[in-house]
């Protein structure tokens, strides 16, 4: 009887413990904040708008109608741009650095000197975009969307120093 009771002492005593380590963690760890100033665009209507130069760090352009739009040196690291449509925007200098732009419009976009980074372009398009300069190193695309690129991929980008043919990677 006295073992039985010694066992179950320390089986609470080792949840109580437990339970004080698990508290003493939830209580330690600094809140994670919401990324200030960020506004969500998803599935809104930006034609035409002026972006250029502004801090768009992870914001959500996703399905959003984007066309003739200007990002213009725009800070686009690490946004969601999922089904956007950027026909004919003007994204020059602008950073898309670890973007996520599954099945994107890019068709004829300036895309010059932008830096795509590290960025997820599966299924996106990019039909008569100017990409002179423009940094894909790292960047997933589809290999039909490499081929059409590297017959007029050239320049190499101001900021990474890599040309625009090392980035995708050009025979």
């Amino acid at each position: 009887m006295k073992r039985k009771f010694q066992a179950q002492l320390r089986i609470l005593l080792s949840f109580l413990l437990l339970l004080c380590l698990s508290w003493f963690l939830i209580l330690n760890t600094p809140p994670t904040l919401a990324q200030e100033n960020t506004v969500n665009y998803t599935l809104s209507d930006l034609r035409y708008r002026d972006f250029a130069n502004q801090d768009l760090h992870g914001t959500s352009f996703a399905g959003a109608e984007m066309q003739g739009a200007n990002f213009r040196g725009a800070n686009l690291s690490g946004t969601i741009l999922t089904k956007g449509t950027f026909l004919q925007a003007d994204l020059s200098d602008a950073n898309l650095s670890e973007a996520f732009a599954d099945r994107v419009i890019f068709n004829q976009a300036n895309l010059t000197n932008a830096i795509f980074t590290d960025a997820m372009l599966v299924s996106s398009r990019f039909f008569d975009a100017k990409i002179s300069g423009a940094d894909f190193s790292g960047a997933i695309i589809d290999p039909y969307q490499v081929k059409l690129m590297c017959d007029r991929a050239e320049g190499t980008n101001p900021v990474t120093g890599v040309s625009t043919r090392e980035s995708l990677e050009c025979p």
